[in-house]
């Protein structure tokens, strides 16, 4: 199946789907539509689908799997770095939990590292694989084409994490904002491809896997998948979101080795372990940021209270003379 094709497909999936529950479960919440917020909207769907996925994809043709999974466990670091450029992440270098923000993330970009570049002695497989699958993918490698590919989609990627944040405060709907990437994003992966791809049999799609794969990703992936990010933006941040795109990698691993019987080496559990210890400190230095958060409610809150009770003294006081 043509990849701009699947991108196309999968977010109009998206799109049909979130419609729903995002009109009935956010009629109060959803702010009203702006020219300025609809230009906000397609930038974004533009950095985080459209562009950035058909880049992604394209990037395959060029290089290794391997290459591309590695390179895309670094959207953590970038968008820790953007972060920090914009001031969304406040570094204190004399506060410990800031220490093991950078820590953390330095940690986790040495356990992608070693689970790409070291392989190690390969595990035995207890069973036979679950799964058989036939076929093999051909890869055309152009490795300077790929590489520009690939760093571009990290980059565009990060940026969209970061752009969320700001959008949310703006447009705070998450199953709104959602549904309005999707067909933004398909409207836009739709124009895209019907440039590079004239031929009709490339977008037909019949009762297989194809099929199945566009509805999973249009639903879980492209609808509820982002949905959960979103929120989890809102909530904690876009580091916070990013640091467990290396957990998928494991995963992968863990599944791969499993259910498809394919090869398990000691490099990829010791970079595990690695990613895992990394992540840990992060959530550990991000933790301080919600108990500062909580500190200055808390404080906002009393001076308030404070204020309301002082007026209210005044304001009898006057009344007595």
């Amino acid at each position: 199946m043509n990849p701009h094709v699947y991108i196309t497909y999968r977010h109009i999936v998206a799109a049909v789907v979130m419609l729903p529950f995002a009109y009935f479960f956010e009629r109060k919440l959803r702010p009203k539509l702006t020219l300025a917020l609809f230009l906000e909207l397609n930038v974004l769907s533009l950095l985080g689908v459209s562009w950035t996925l058909n880049m992604y994809f394209a990037s395959l043709r060029y290089t290794s799997p391997t290459f591309l999974a590695s390179m895309v466990n670094t959207i953590a670091s970038l968008t820790f770095i953007i972060a920090v450029v914009l001031r969304l992440e406040v570094l204190n270098l004399k506060n410990p939990r800031d220490i093991a923000k950078i820590l953390g993330t330095l940690i986790s970009l040495a356990g992608v590292m070693v689970m790409t570049l070291y392989k190690g002695p390969i595990m035995k497989n207890l069973w036979g694989p679950l799964i058989n699958i036939q076929g093999k993918a051909t890869i055309h490698e152009n490795w300077l084409k790929g590489s520009v590919l690939t760093v571009t989609s990290c980059i565009t990627w990060s940026a969209w994490y970061i752009m969320q944040a700001f959008t949310l405060n703006r447009y705070p709907a998450q199953l709104s904002l959602t549904t309005w990437m999707s067909f933004l994003g398909a409207l836009q992966s739709a124009f895209f491809t019907a440039i590079v791809q004239h031929k009709p049999p490339a977008w037909r799609i019949g009762f297989d896997i194809d099929l199945w794969s566009t509805i999973y990703g249009g639903v879980a992936v492209s609808g509820l998948v982002v949905f959960i990010q979103l929120w989890c933006t809102k909530e904690r941040g876009p580091v916070f979101v990013t640091m467990f795109n290396p957990v998928s990698t494991i995963l992968v691993a863990i599944l791969a080795y499993f259910v498809l019987g394919e090869k398990l080496y000691l490099g990829s559990i010791i970079g595990a372990v690695v990613v895992i210890v990394g992540l840990y400190m992060l959530l550990w230095g991000k933790e301080g940021d919600q108990e500062v958060q909580r500190t200055s409610t808390e404080q906002s809150h009393s001076a308030s209270e404070e204020l309301k009770i002082h007026n209210l003294q005044i304001i009898t006081s006057a009344e007595t003379k």
